[in-house]
């Protein structure tokens, strides 16, 4: 009797691609040995005679997947975070499509991309909400970059969970919650690609994986995603609410160095000289927030490590009043803010 994964590689991997991205760089005519510290490393070798001559060259990629037949791709944010690069999806090696990369959301380390074409083969998007622990999942992805429709199933070994993730071309931090934990093995490669519940329907985007663990892996759930695409298709680009303040999250050893009063929620502070801590004319600076308040709370919720400001302003609309309660000098003040569009 056939498993039936074998019936959702099938279905599925038609619609798993690559996404390479590329870059007009120097061209390098040979490579040469530099000695340094006791080593030798492998320096690349430019033309010598001063010319602009470039080539374009793969830097990264990732996997992602199609949702649509008119071309809708989802993928992470990270895998196409660098806003300079071209990209290309790569469906099979005789279909390769330029893209059009439609929205970054870093918030959730989701992309949404677009490929000319019609009749596209396409993945059905569940309703991770009605995700149980314990059910049967399958990660597919193209591993290592190498690796085309590299499946690895396992199960959901648990929910809502929060990661401090490093990935991109720049290896920047992030903060994600909520995640779906998996025991399918996701590897560099399959980021970006789908976590398939047994019918072959998204239930998360692969994302991260624990290096040095074994059998711990995350996803971002695709309801998330659904959301950033209902904004796309009514309003053409993700509709952020704004509140206008920069501001870093306390933690307890940062409490302790700095001698305050709590142990968290979200400081005021500027992040260079020369800059506004808070914005002028924004929701923030017409609420009366200002620098050096540390804001504990926004419409009920404790602003915590695990709960930062910015993924409880996610849940609000543009023209909500948002209360918040803030610290200054001492006292607690409440405060409200008519939250604006991020421009």
């Amino acid at each position: 009797m056939k498993s039936p994964i074998v019936n959702i590689a099938k279905k599925v991997c038609p619609a798993v691609i690559s996404v390479v991205a590329s870059k007009n760089l120097p061209k390098v005519e040979d490579f040469y040995s530099f000695p340094y510290g006791g080593k030798e490393y492998i320096m690349p070798m430019v033309q010598k005679d001063g010319s602009s001559a470039v080539e374009k060259t793969q830097i990264g990629g990732g996997s992602g997947f199609i949702i649509s037949r008119d071309g809708y791709v989802l993928t992470s944010n990270h895998v196409v975070a660098d806003t300079s690069a071209d990209y290309t999806v790569i469906i099979d090696p005789t279909h390769k499509y330029p893209v059009t990369v439609l929205s970054r959301n870093p918030i959730n380390d989701i992309a949404v991309l677009k490929i000319e074409g019609k009749n596209f083969p396409y993945i059905d998007l569940f309703d991770s909400d009605n995700i149980q622990i314990g059910e049967d999942v399958v990660a597919i992805g193209n591993a290592l970059g190498e690796f085309t429709d590299t499946l690895s199933a396992g199960i959901v070994s648990g929910l809502s969970r929060y990661i401090t993730a490093f990935g991109g071309m720049n290896n920047q931090m992030q903060n994600l919650r909520g995640l779906i934990q998996t025991d399918a093995a996701i590897n560099p490669g399959n980021s970006g690609g789908p976590l398939v519940n047994m019918k072959g329907q998204v239930i998360g985007i692969n994302t991260a994986m624990i290096m040095g663990a074994q059998n711990i892996g995350f996803a971002i759930p695709i309801n998330y995603a659904k959301k950033d695409l209902h904004e796309l298709k009514k309003f053409g680009k993700i509709v952020v609410p704004f509140l206008g303040v920069k501001y870093v999250i306390i933690s307890k050893e940062m409490a302790k160095a700095n001698k305050l009063t709590v142990e968290d929620g979200a400081l005021v502070v500027r992040e260079a000289l020369g800059e506004y801590p808070v914005i002028k004319g924004s929701a923030a600076d017409k609420a009366g927030i200002k620098e050096f308040d540390i804001i504990t709370e926004c419409n009920g919720e404790k602003i915590t490590t695990q709960n930062p400001l910015n993924n409880i302003l996610q849940k609000c609309k543009i023209g909500q009043e948002t209360d918040f309660k803030a610290l200054r000098d001492g006292k607690e003040l409440t405060l409200k803010a008519i939250l604006e569009e991020k421009s």
